[in-house]
């Protein structure tokens, strides 16, 4: 069959107007999607993926959904994104992923889907550190022990020279759940002797710090007095 050219021409147009009309459609379900992920509503979410909506839609800041519900530690949400397939180590312009985030944030249930789904334990965030890192320095016993078990290098150093058992002396309180964190560390390995860019131990800082029960967990895992 032949077509004469404002056939052709009309068809072309009518063709543009459909394909805008989906990426319009798809756009508002993006859109729609990125707020449901903030808003907590899990079954929006599901419904929204159904129809369409893209599991790695970005805002702005570039933060997928996933990492969207992360924040706001939406459970239910992050299981929804990431059982559809959401990347979990999805970084936005700050460097950071799903993964990394909810380890920082002590956000255990979101951090083992994660875990269980790909995350990528040497990923780094915006200082070069690992989710051990400011887990340790945050004081989240909980996440420490899960991110030890998962496999987490107990002795990266990041772009400060610090490892997580110097942050969990240089940034703390030296209370109850530092001393825990470091126990952790140091049953795991961790390099009591390793300094930082000055040349001060994490014996030193311990005792600079007047942390006695830190300093006696050190001692005993044989760091130099």
């Amino acid at each position: 069959m032949r077509v004469n050219r404002r056939q052709f021409f009309g068809g072309v147009m009518v063709m543009v107007g459909i394909s805008s009309a989906h990426a319009d459609a798809g756009e508002a379900l993006d859109g729609q999607l990125l707020a449901a992920a903030l808003q907590g509503d899990a079954a929006v979410v599901h419904e929204l993926l159904a129809q369409g909506a893209s599991k790695e839609v970005r805002d702005d800041s570039g933060a997928t959904a996933l990492l969207i519900a992360t924040h706001n530690n939406h459970v239910a949400v992050a299981r929804v994104l990431i059982e559809a397939g959401a990347n979990v180590n999805a970084k936005d312009s700050m460097q950071d992923s799903p993964y990394l985030y909810a380890g920082a944030r002590g956000h255990n249930e979101i951090l083992k889907l994660t875990l269980a789904h790909g995350a990528d334990l040497k990923s780094t965030n915006r200082y070069g550190g690992t989710a051990l890192i400011p887990a340790a320095e945050r004081g989240h016993v909980e996440t420490v022990r899960i991110l030890i078990a998962a496999g987490v290098d107990v002795n990266h150093v990041n772009n400060l020279h610090w490892t997580a058992l110097m942050e969990a002396i240089v940034l703390s309180n030296g209370g109850p759940q530092h001393v825990d964190i470091v126990r952790q560390l140091v049953d795991a390995k961790a390099d009591v002797h390793l300094a930082d860019a000055q040349g001060v131990t994490p014996l030193q800082h311990a005792r600079q710090r007047g942390y006695q029960q830190i300093e006696e967990i050190l001692l005993r895992a044989g760091a130099q007095r």
